[in-house]
């Protein structure tokens, strides 16, 4: 089979277990402080995982975001540890739970950065191995694999911010080549070893605005910056920086991130308020954005990353279900919307904060930690769950 006629193929087929799908906070990067920080311990979700899997039925979540966490399973270079990995396999394997793997999700060896000159060629033996041991036990599953979790984020975290590996300032866009030089490799050595491998990019879908009355210059200032978001996946296709080996072939599922923070003000860190009566002028429907996207790649899409913190959470996933209802009847292929965090989380660089912004908060009073449903967030996601069922009766559209 060509890769052409592959990529036709596997872009025709959808391979996901439900549409909607659980994410699992599973990073691993190393925080401001320079700390490790470990989510899949620290949420409880290890030691829950059975009972993390059971609570999703009532829901008809089928599907989960899960990470392998690159840091834990390389401590030593080229050696691997899948123990923990196995066991969270047999556990979605018995429960009838399709797992979705990240491959990294922010965290690297503690020997590696995106800088590093051996950073790729690590990334993508550790590609090879993933797939290896999957196949070994599991040689008739759909695998979908995230290689790495907001390429664009995590380039200017690290690259810019100064707020994760490798805490630099101005070297957004050597970080973003490192990353998608190892994301490009990690991609063609899975594809090598079992064409059928599917990939789901992950990456920030954001609106980034002029302030109001603004200049000329600062209109062009922030069209280039929005315009930026797109870099990552056009990496992937090899329409920037083709010298990495991007492809059309890779381009596969292409999954978008989406928070009540992802539309602001370029250089002034102001959010645009997402919920109020009249909207600010600059203010775009998720719908919108989405289909932007959609536009400009034609691929299947997917909502990979969703949620809000506190008391509005059941107020964000109404405005969520209403949007992805009107994306279903326009005719676009989104094929699932991702609760992220599934459980809640604390924060990366302060652990005492929780962010409640789970379907589930985690009951930090017993050990190991509980669970406690937020009943007004499930109300509001089995009304969302309604609406876009009701929506995909509906004869589409053309996009």
């Amino acid at each position: 089979m060509s890769d052409n006629i592959n990529s036709q193929y596997l872009q025709s087929q959808n391979p996901f277990q439900s549409f909607w799908w659980a994410g699992y906070e599973c990073t691993d990067q190393l925080n401001a402080f320079g700390n490790r920080v470990d989510f899949l311990p620290l949420t409880g979700h290890l030691a829950l995982l059975k009972e993390d899997y059971e609570d999703l039925k009532p829901f008809n979540i089928g599907t989960v975001r899960e990470g392998i966490r690159w840091s834990q399973v390389e401590k030593k270079a080229y050696q691997y540890d899948w123990r923990v990995v196995e066991t969270m396999l047999a556990e979605g394997h018995r429960q009838g739970v399709q797992q979705v793997w990240d491959l990294c999700h922010f965290g690297y060896p503690d020997d590696l950065t995106p800088l590093h000159p051996m950073f790729a060629r690590r990334f993508a033996h550790m590609c090879r191995a993933f797939v290896t041991f999957y196949r070994d036990r599991y040689p008739d599953d759909t695998l979908i694999v995230t290689p790495i979790n907001e390429v664009s984020f995590m380039s200017w975290l690290g690259g810019d911010a100064c707020g994760t590996s490798p805490y630099c300032t101005r070297q957004g866009w050597e970080v973003k080549l490192g990353l998608m030089r190892a994301y490009i490799e990690g991609l063609a050595a899975m594809r090598e070893m079992d064409p059928t491998i599917r990939i789901l990019t992950t990456e920030p879908l954001v609106n980034m605005v002029p302030p109001l009355n603004a200049t000329r210059r600062e209109i062009r200032d922030a069209a280039a910056a929005d315009e930026m978001q797109f870099q990552s996946v056009d990496m992937l296709a090899g329409r920037l920086s083709p010298e990495l080996g991007g492809s059309p072939d890779y381009l596969d599922i292409l999954g978008f991130n989406y928070y009540y923070n992802n539309q602001w003000i370029v250089n002034t860190g102001t959010f645009l308020p997402w919920n109020d009566p009249i909207p600010d002028p600059r203010w775009v429907p998720f719908r919108q954005l989405l289909m932007k996207a959609y536009r400009r790649y034609r691929r299947p899409i997917a909502l990979t990353e969703t949620s809000h913190p506190g008391i509005d959470r059941p107020v964000w996933i109404d405005m969520i279900g209403r949007e992805c209802a009107a994306i279903v009847e326009a005719g676009v292929p989104l094929w699932g919307v991702c609760l992220y965090p599934i459980v809640d989380r604390p924060d990366w660089d302060h652990l005492h904060y929780w962010h409640h912004a789970g379907l589930w908060d985690a009951d930090l009073t017993v050990d190991p930690p509980g669970r406690v449903l937020d009943r007004p967030y499930a109300d509001a996601l089995l009304r969302a769950q309604a609406l876009v069922s009701e929506a995909s009766l509906v004869p589409t559209g053309s996009y």
